[in-house]
């Protein structure tokens, strides 16, 4: 039998968009006999593919040593395909002089170290440049943070792979509205080993405004981050003011930061147009200038839809 075992419960489940399930005597291929409450439940949650939960409480469970039956994967559907040729969709928010990405943050100044009209006389007729200039903090409209944003010696802009910025398989997470906390259950059916996992939220709806930085705003809790390390994340992205909780009560803790930069797992923040996006079957790219030193800065985030 090769000590294998399997988990027999009842199984109440309350989903983030209305509604519920209930199972008795549920029975579960598991990796070993002492395995968590929390983690049979997201173990359940992605056996059955199930999306949008909220809470599940396992009641009257017991473990015996059974031969495993083979779980069942979660299909992975390609999304809405409205064309078979390959198209690109941006994700990144416009750069403007003056604009606000985090409020009370320092805003970028776009102005011109060469005029074209300075220009003419360093060259022959007819013939003009431009070059503009910008004074701004790293953390301007959509950015990327690497593992020396929050760990002194961590990787820095020049020494993240471009393997873990570049053509990434992605999948979007769809956020229930009013949803503020994605944690592991609400993770638990989807694959990301090896992908861009993108945190669709949709308050990217309030960027620019004073509601974008309020304490209500949705973020990945400290238990959703690791799971997505667990399971093989290659990076996290979200339409959202900050990957971690930004309210008060959070009093400064940054426990997604920490997990996901601790494993080397880069973040994007400030994505938006993710509703344009299929679940999968898309690549992602998100990738910043190789500049030494720097744990953060602004990206051309997108996507390619029907990739070939």
């Amino acid at each position: 039998m090769g000590n294998q075992w399997r988990a027999q419960f009842d199984a109440e489940v309350t989903f983030a968009n209305g509604g519920g399930l209930r199972t008795d005597g549920f029975r579960l291929d598991i990796p070993g006999r002492d395995i968590a409450d929390d983690e049979l439940a997201a173990l359940f949650v992605r056996h059955l593919g199930l999306l949008m939960v909220a809470e599940v409480r396992i009641t009257g469970r017991t473990i015996v040593e059974e031969p495993h039956k083979g779980g069942r994967g979660v299909a992975a559907g390609a999304g809405p395909d409205d064309s078979s040729r390959r198209r690109l969709v941006e994700l990144s928010h416009v750069v403007t002089d003056g604009m606000t990405t985090l409020p009370g943050w320092p805003a970028p100044r776009i102005t011109e170290w060469l005029t074209r009209e300075a220009s003419r006389a360093n060259y022959a007729p007819g013939t003009e440049f431009q070059v503009g200039r910008i004074d701004m903090i790293a953390n301007t409209g959509t950015y990327l943070d690497t593992p020396a944003h929050r760990f002194a010696g961590g990787a820095d802009l020049a020494g993240t792979p471009l393997d873990r910025l570049a053509d990434l398989p992605g999948v979007v997470v769809r956020v229930p509205a009013g949803t503020r906390a994605v944690d592991r259950l609400l993770l638990a059916s989807y694959d990301v080993a090896g992908h861009a996992v993108l945190l669709h939220t949709g308050w990217s709806a309030h960027f620019g405004t004073d509601r974008y930085g309020a304490p209500e705003a949705p973020y990945l809790t400290g238990d959703g981050a690791r799971a997505l390390v667990d399971a093989g994340a290659a990076l996290v992205g979200i339409d959202s003011i900050n990957i971690d909780d930004m309210s008060p009560a959070a009093a400064g803790e940054r426990p997604a930061h920490s997990a996901l930069l601790a494993a080397g797992v880069p973040i994007v923040e400030h994505l938006t147009g993710l509703d344009a996006l299929p679940p999968t079957g898309f690549r992602f790219t998100a990738a910043p200038p190789m500049v030494a030193g720097m744990g953060t800065f602004p990206v051309r985030a997108f996507a390619v839809l029907n990739p070939t």
